[in-house]
C-alpha cells in the first residue's frame, strides 16, 4: 500500500491543500509533500494525527471502511491560535469531508479574522458572548451576543471585536473553508 498517495487523495478529496493540512496538524507543507510523495514516512503518531484532520482514523484507513462518528467531545476538539488574537476551535475536527464545518471563533480584544474571499456555499454565525462587527463586501454589521448571521459567501467577509472582552461565535460553513 502507498500510504503516500492515500494521505493525498484523502487530502483532495476533503478540499484541504497541504498548507491547510499542515496547519490543521502542526507540521510543515514540505513534510506533507515529502509523505504523500513516500519520500518519507511518518510516525505512527503524526500518521494518527494526520488521519484524524482527514476525518478518518488507522482501522478505517487501512481497511478502507467509514467511521460515522456522531458524538463529539472536547477532547476530539482541534484548537489553533493565529497571530491576530483569534483562536480557532474546530469542534466536529474531521468536518472538511462533510457538507458543512462547524467551528467556535475566539476573538480577543480588537481582534479580527483573515479575510475570506467569495466561494460557493453560505456561512452562518452565533454569537455567544461579546459582540462583533461582520463585514460583508462593503457592509459592516453589528451583531451582539444571542443574535447570528447569514448569509451567501458571494462577497469578501470577516468578523471583528473592537470591544476590551471576548467574543465568542459558533460558526458554520457550507462547503467547509476554514
Amino acid at each position: 500500500m502507498k500510504i503516500g498517495a492515500k494521505i493525498k487523495r484523502l487530502r483532495v478529496k476533503n478540499s484541504l491543500t497541504q498548507e491547510e493540512l499542515a496547519d490543521r496538524c502542526e507540521l510543515t507543507k514540505g513534510y506533507i509533500s515529502q509523505i504523500e510523495r513516500d519520500l518519507t514516512s511518518p510516525s505512527i503518531a503524526t500518521l494518527v494525527d494526520l488521519l484524524e484532520c482527514l476525518g478518518t482514523d488507522l482501522s478505517n484507513f487501512f481497511n478502507d471502511s467509514i467511521n460515522k462518528k456522531i458524538v463529539f467531545k472536547k477532547d476530539d476538539m482541534f484548537i489553533k491560535e493565529n497571530e491576530n488574537n483569534y483562536i480557532i476551535n474546530w469542534i466536529v475536527p474531521n468536518a472538511q469531508k462533510n457538507d458543512m464545518e462547524p467551528i467556535l471563533i475566539e476573538l480577543g480584544s480588537y481582534s479580527e479574522t483573515k479575510v475570506d474571499y467569495p466561494h460557493e456555499g453560505e456561512e452562518f454565525g452565533y454569537v455567544l458572548t461579546g459582540a462583533i462587527f461582520l463585514h460583508y463586501g462593503s457592509e459592516k454589521l453589528k451583531v451582539k451576543k444571542g443574535e447570528c448571521f447569514y448569509f451567501k459567501a458571494n462577497a469578501n467577509h470577516c468578523i471583528t471585536n473592537s470591544g476590551k472582552n471576548t467574543a465568542k461565535v459558533l460558526w458554520v460553513s457550507t462547503p467547509p473553508s476554514f
